[in-house]
């Protein structure tokens, strides 16, 4: 890393060493439940790319002047413009808990032609875990994004890389051969045939699986020795398997260097990109040593820390996801490999995005409510986390990419049980289908702030910003148990013990409306409808509401 470290005061350095014990006191035991807070939270996910451009000095860095495939070079959206939307407000105003950013460490400076042009833009082909990406910014860029998120009381989680490195190129050198392998490639078959295996011809698989020490790659110590920090970087890695006793093996290494941006930024916690492709026990190995550098940041950070919250992590388990999705096991809610299954919730992981919701979000709306309260509830799922989505960045069956039912989609997605994935422009329809663009480009287009000067797409922002304020007032929501109360209209509730209940109606008619309460509120509380404003009190069991709008969401 190329920051200085902090000096620490003797107090501060007492309060981190109760911290390391307490944490190493409990690190056999299992893990404890996801809290309230990240089973209803709304994590607001962009690439950073293409979100926001706050430094066009940075648009061309290293060189990067190949003309690619459409979407698939560097579009100029950095870590500054994300700074930009924080201050603005943007994000408090949709109700969003976190926001998770595409790898912003440094990316390989070449393209690859495998399958089009393509520059690293998206973040996933890694080529040093110790830098941030030129063209994304620098670690004063990053440390002032975490730090106006913590003000407004953001959490950032960033996407990590275990899995691979970026593949070689003119510009890039293939990492030694016993950090990686590019055969075989895996089909799928097996646990051995997802994990020990090269998931494409671009991508070089790390040899996670490997105990064996090995020598750091001569281009990385040459590149540390050029930027001035080699022998830093070289202290940081001895005191590291000093303190842990870990092998210098390829996995511990980035462990290291991973967990260093919590250590030294307060990141509150990760995204791990290709988790069912590595071995289930680095992870949990990750999860601890990001636990202690939290703890660290935070006793050194005691100004910028946002709440005690333990560090999360949210795993990308391809084809999991609840109801026993493609490979998941519905009675355990494991991950079948076909000769091996492996629960994910076991090795440190908060939560795992649902990738069947875009399959079941086709049902009506009580339907949908109704199941993923239940399966939420079964003890396969009980204190547990999940991610549920409508759009992402590498899902091509993406629902609703037309964009045509964008406001139902809100509705359900915002107010279904589990917490929730925004993907960047959800909130404003930005395109999911871009004529002649290839593949998962299509899903990648920039984000459409012009269409703000447009009413329609300002007043579908005002949907979305309404559900989720509510959402994020009221952990019930996403967090607690759904229970209808009519079906015409339709009315339904959420209970969660320790916090506030509340109620929801849908598909009502505009101007005066009526909404059974009685099973939820005591006559006389005053209510406030968190989408019209409006306050009302309960009577004779009832409230009644006088709006345009067909949705109603009322709490105290």
């Amino acid at each position: 890393m190329n920051s200085t470290p902090t000096q620490s005061s003797p107090v501060a350095t007492c309060l981190l060493l109760s911290s390391i014990i307490l944490l190493l006191a409990t690190i056999n035991k299992s893990w404890a439940e996801t809290p309230d807070f990240w089973r209803n939270a709304t994590v607001y996910f962009l690439l950073t790319d293409r979100f926001s451009n706050g430094d066009p000095g940075n648009d061309a860095s290293y060189q990067r002047h190949q003309q690619a495939a459409l979407l698939r070079g560097f579009e100029g959206g950095d870590i500054k413009g994300i700074t930009q939307q924080i201050e603005a407000g943007y994000f408090n105003r949709l109700g969003v808990d976190a926001i998770w950013t595409t790898p912003v460490i440094e990316q390989i400076h070449g393209f690859d032609v495998s399958d089009r042009l393509t520059y690293a833009y998206h973040g996933y082909w890694p080529k040093d875990w110790t830098a941030v990406d030129a063209n994304f910014g620098s670690e004063a860029d990053l440390a002032a994004m975490i730090k106006a998120a913590h003000k407004q009381g953001i959490r950032v989680l960033v996407d990590v890389i275990i899995n691979h490195t970026g593949p070689k190129t003119e510009q890039d050198q293939l990492w030694p051969a016993n950090w990686v392998r590019t055969e075989p490639l895996c089909n799928w078959t097996s646990y051995q045939q997802n994990v020990s295996c090269a998931l494409a011809t671009s991508l070089t698989d790390i040899k996670t699986e490997s105990e064996q020490e090995v020598e750091l790659p001569e281009f990385l110590l040459e590149k540390w020795r050029q930027e001035g920090r080699l022998d830093t970087e070289l202290a940081e890695l001895s005191d590291f398997f000093q303190r842990t006793g870990y092998p210098k093996a390829p996995k511990y290494y980035l462990v290291k260097w991973l967990t260093d941006w919590v250590r030294e930024y307060g990141i509150d916690g990760f995204r791990v990109d290709t988790a069912k492709h590595v071995e289930p026990e680095i992870w949990a190995i990750l999860k601890k040593e990001s636990e202690l550098a939290l703890a660290q940041w935070r006793t050194e950070h005691p100004d910028d820390a946002l709440g005690d919250l333990p560090f999360y992590m949210v795993g990308e388990v391809f084809n999991w996801g609840v109801a026993g999705f493609k490979s998941a096991n519905p009675e355990n809610n494991q991950y079948n490999y076909g000769d091996k299954q492996v629960q994910f919730f076991d090795f440190g992981f908060d939560a795992l995005i649902n990738m069947g919701f875009v399959s079941h979000i086709s049902q009506d709306t009580e339907s949908l409510f109704s199941q993923y309260s239940a399966w939420l509830q079964a003890p396969a799922f009980k204190g547990k986390g999940i991610l549920n989505y409508i759009g992402s960045h590498d899902d091509q069956d993406s629902w609703d990419r037309s964009r045509a039912q964008i406001w139902d989609s809100a509705f359900k997605l915002m107010m279904a049980p589990g917490g929730v994935q925004i993907y960047y422009g959800d909130e404003l329809a930005r395109p999911m289908l871009v004529e002649d663009a290839f593949g998962d480009a299509g899903l990648r287009a920039n984000m459409n702030w012009q269409d703000l000067t447009q009413p329609d797409t300002q007043a579908l922002l005002r949907h979305w910003q309404r559900l989720g304020q509510f959402r994020q007032r009221f952990p019930a929501v996403g967090a607690g148990q759904h229970q209808i109360i009519t079906a015409q209209p339709y009315v339904f509730s959420r209970t969660l013990a320790n916090h506030k209940a509340v109620v929801v109606g849908a598909d009502l008619k505009p101007g005066n409306k009526a909404l059974p309460v009685a099973d939820v509120f005591t006559e006389g509380t005053l209510l406030q409808d968190h989408y019209s404003g409006q306050q009302v009190r309960v009577k004779e069991g009832q409230v009644f509401i006088d709006s345009p709008w067909s949705w109603v969401l009322l709490g105290e």
